[in-house]
């Protein structure tokens, strides 16, 4: 482990937690960001498994809120039916993972493809942006078990590389009658189950591999993931009530041409 691999680590954690929620694709940017730095990372644990970092910041953020679900779900069918309604939301990201996993990690190693996803999906995202939605719910906790459960198929969509998770998330829930704060918002709490889920499969299908130098850089580059994403996590939903998604459909489209261009001058898959 050198001063080198440290600093990339911590860079790519920053860049981590920086997009994992926005609709921008974190997954992209990790690719994009670690062969720019010439970051070595197996099967691409590293990328996986620092995730646990975003996912405390939103336990850190929303803990408050969480125990107050927690408090009442014997006494309030509200809290239940919205925890029901996110393991659900859930279920579909396993089973096509699953089914699909080996394909989806085969594309990890063409860059291509996060770079086509990362235009195709920002043209799309700022056509949604600019189309007049009339909600019907705005408040997370409120979904019906039947939308969250779309929302959650919507999801799966993000196996491809530079989709974005969030962002399928977001623009499905939008389409399902939900304003865009509460759209974000339920994106959040569904990233609980699903990036545990991807941070826990990783850590049994690759812990004995794990070098000492490895899982370091792995604590290092979670740690700068959670100190990033609290910052985003904290301001997200209102950034995104009073402006939309057009900043960061626009920042797909650079970085995905960018990329592509990068990858016709240097000859990487």
């Amino acid at each position: 482990m050198t001063f080198i691999s440290v600093l990339e680590a911590i860079i790519l954690g920053i860049v981590e937690g920086l997009t994992e929620f926005l609709p921008v694709s974190s997954t992209a940017h990790l690719l994009l960001g670690g062969a720019l730095l010439g970051f070595d990372s197996p099967n691409r644990t590293f990328e996986v498994m620092i995730q646990l970092g975003a996912i405390l910041a939103l336990l850190f953020v929303y803990a408050g809120r969480l125990w107050r679900i927690a408090g009442t779900l014997g006494s309030d069918p509200g809290a239940r039916r919205f925890v029901v309604g996110i393991l659900l939301a859930f279920l579909p990201a396993v089973l096509v993972g699953l089914v699909l996993g080996k394909y989806v990690e085969a594309l990890l190693h063409h860059l291509w493809v996060p770079c086509v996803t990362l235009i195709v999906g920002g043209v799309i995202l700022l056509i949604v942006d600019r189309m007049q939605f009339k909600p019907r719910y705005r408040d997370a906790q409120r979904f019906p078990v039947w939308t969250a459960i779309a929302i959650g198929v919507c999801q799966c969509l993000a196996m491809i590389p530079g989709v974005s998770r969030s962002g399928a998330t977001i623009v499905g829930a939008l389409f399902l009658g939900a304003d865009k704060r509460s759209a974000a918002e339920f994106s959040f709490f569904l990233a609980m189950p699903t990036m545990l889920g991807a941070f826990v499969y990783k850590l049994y299908k690759d812990y004995a591999t794990l070098t000492f130098d490895q899982a370091w850089l792995i604590v290092i580059g979670f740690v700068a993931a959670f100190v990033a994403a609290v910052l985003v996590v904290r301001t997200l939903l209102d950034f995104v009530a009073r402006n939309g998604f057009a900043l960061f459909a626009y920042w797909r489209i650079a970085v995905g041409t960018v990329g592509l261009i990068a990858i016709a001058v240097y000859g990487t898959k």
